[in-house]
């Protein structure tokens, strides 16, 4: 990927087209909301965190504003180069939209879904040039296979941390925020020629977050939660590649965190980890005595948090300031976990 026209955006550009993205998501979620209504209820089970019918399938208009802003970024010659890349990235994220959307109407077998995640996530990693290397001491195809794992990994955590309502919105907003930053100053210019990606992604999100916002008139589902898992993922690989894996590591840590150590909880208990559950760490803290906004509050303010360390790491060319960033942002997210798995103070009583 080569930097096209690195100070198209300033300020006020990246403003205007945060603006656009968020009012047209908006807008499309009120025209399709009746559809949903009708063909993509959610009904409460027992593993739900709502108590009432909901639509979803919010996602939708996130993925056609990212979408429609990268072909338009391609026509004017914005974003990933070469063109044989964007094409990659809108069948990959098209790809994972589509299975995603199938699912939330009709749940897809485990095979059909895991083959569709690691198709999308090759051709989203095959975006990369081959100079751009993240491990140099290993075989060039050993690394980009680890990188279609590591991507297919946070497609799915992404999808699994999305439980509860403003979950997905505390998660990538930050993220977003702080990647379109480091883009906006220079900071790390391979992020640059990405900035219309990212502002659309952090539009869409807020143009999505006051229809999810408890109690949710409205979830994301499978259909948002698998592309925006893929192109978070594929951002914070284009940052690593970029020199800079200690800030890629930090900004998701919560994520990472939580999925990770339930995940392997729940291996070592002998459960099965294809079943839905209800034993992540922000489930836990519900059913604990934390309501929803106390718990996405919480998330919210460590991925701020871990959105600043990430910065703080990238602009520090000594590495043991790096480090040091990144145990911090292992400590804090630690102290959330803990907060969350012990429950409420008033619960401990």
């Amino acid at each position: 990927m080569n930097v096209i026209n690195p100070h198209v955006f300033d300020p006020i550009h990246a403003l205007v087209l945060l603006g656009v993205t968020a009012a047209a998501t908006a807008l499309l979620i009120q025209l399709l909301h009746p559809l949903l209504v009708r063909y993509a209820l959610a009904r409460p089970n027992a593993r739900s965190s709502h108590t009432i019918p909901t639509p979803q399938g919010g996602g939708i208009p996130i993925v056609i504003t990212v979408l429609a802003v990268v072909i338009a970024g391609a026509v004017l010659g914005q974003g990933p180069r070469p063109a044989t890349a964007i094409a990659m990235m809108v069948v990959g994220l098209a790809m994972l939209a589509i299975a995603g959307a199938i699912d939330d109407i009709h749940p897809l077998p485990v095979l059909p879904r895991l083959i569709v995640q690691l198709s999308a996530a090759a051709l989203m990693v095959l975006t990369f040039p081959a100079e751009a290397r993240l491990f140099p001491f290993l075989n060039l195809l050993i690394e980009r296979t680890l990188l279609v794992v590591g991507l297919v990994w946070f497609i799915n955590l992404t999808n699994f941390m999305d439980g509860i309502d403003w979950m997905t919105v505390a998660e990538t907003v930050p993220i977003a925020a702080c990647l379109a930053a480091l883009g906006l100053t220079g900071l790390v210019s391979e992020l640059t020629p990405l900035l219309p990606v990212v502002l659309a992604l952090l539009g869409g999100m807020l143009g999505f977050a006051p229809f999810n916002r408890h109690v949710a008139r409205l979830f994301l589902g499978d259909v948002g939660s698998l592309p925006i898992g893929a192109l978070v993922g594929w951002l914070l690989i284009v940052l690593a590649l970029a020199g800079h894996l200690i800030a890629a590591l930090i900004l998701p840590l919560y994520y990472l965190a939580d999925a990770t150590i339930t995940l392997i909880r729940r291996w070592r208990n002998g459960e099965n980890i294809g079943e839905a559950h209800r034993s992540h760490f922000y489930q836990r803290a519900t059913s604990g005595g934390f309501s929803v906004p106390q718990v996405t509050r919480d998330v919210f303010a460590l991925n701020v948090l871990l959105a600043v360390l990430s910065v703080a790491a990238v602009k520090s060319p000594v590495a043991m300031t790096r480090f040091a960033c990144l145990a911090l942002a292992i400590v804090a997210t630690l102290a959330v976990l803990w907060r969350f798995g012990n429950g409420a103070p008033e619960q401990r009583i």
